[in-house]
């Protein structure tokens, strides 16, 4: 088993690709530590893995004291630590008309400080087992949709603290530090948020080619999968490196000569 005897702190993994982390850590042989804000969802998903591999810890992580809070709770359940999986997140539709400084605090409290202070307070812990950090981005840290500006501005900054503490961490700690960047993924608050923009229940069956040449969005375990590689001793001295899980070219991609008739200004 791939993370046998390991224990995994996971944050934002009541649902979504955190879910399918923890599902797929408790599968290998982990032990899991998981951070949510609905209660109700932590409580079902310890039943699910069974409570002898699984707590739940429900805490908002911008919270004062929340870091040193969740990780403690995980060293008083389990004794040690081995993996931080960063994954909690806002997501947010704002462009620079409608971002307020507020707003944008609050997206980079989330997405950025919190993980930033989650590690701090692991670290200690993290340094005992040799173990390792996996921050959660997306492919718009790299610049972004036009209306994801405060998320992707947060996620550009979370890239970067990871290739930063890969090198730093690893080097003087033994603590390795990696970030996957996933592209668009079908977890069960995106099919709800694109239903409240007034899209049909079904919008994910009908995708253009240049948002899915694979005519399908990608599944959190599918995620997992690459999650699963970077917690585990298999990547080695793997550090301070982002992987990208995307199905087309990040870099270099032409844009299509026609595009779809549903995404053509009206004139």
């Amino acid at each position: 088993m791939r993370l046998k005897d390991k224990i995994i702190l996971i944050t934002g993994g009541y649902t979504g690709i955190g879910k399918a982390i923890a599902q797929s850590c408790v599968r290998e042989g982990a032990r899991v530590a998981v951070n949510g804000l609905r209660d109700a969802l932590g409580q079902k998903l310890v039943e699910e893995l069974g409570a002898e591999n699984a707590v739940h810890i429900t805490k908002d992580i911008t919270t004062e004291g929340a870091a040193a809070y969740i990780v403690e709770r995980t060293l008083s359940t389990y004794g040690k630590l081995n993996g931080l999986v960063n994954n909690a997140a806002l997501i947010s539709s704002s462009n620079l008309q409608t971002t307020s400084v507020d707003f944008l605090q609050k997206m980079i409290a989330v997405n950025t400080i919190a993980p930033f202070a989650l590690i701090q307070a692991a670290l200690p812990y993290l340094e005992k087992k040799q173990g390792c950090v996996l921050n959660i981005g997306s492919i718009n840290a790299w610049c972004g949709e036009p209306d994801l500006l405060a998320y992707s501005i947060s996620k550009g900054a979370l890239m970067t603290l990871s290739r930063n503490l890969g090198d730093t961490l690893f080097r003087k700690n033994g603590v390795r530090v990696n970030q996957i960047n996933p592209g668009w993924v079908l977890t069960e608050n995106e099919i709800a948020n694109k239903k409240n923009q007034g899209m049909k229940d079904d919008w994910f069956t009908e995708l253009p080619d240049i948002f899915a040449p694979a005519q399908r969005l990608f599944a959190p375990e599918e995620i997992a999968a690459g999650a699963l590689y970077l917690l585990s001793d298999e990547s080695g001295p793997v550090s301070g490196q982002v992987l990208e899980l995307e199905q087309f070219p990040m870099i270099g991609r032409n844009p299509p000569k026609t595009w779809p008739d549903s995404h053509k200004k009206d004139n």
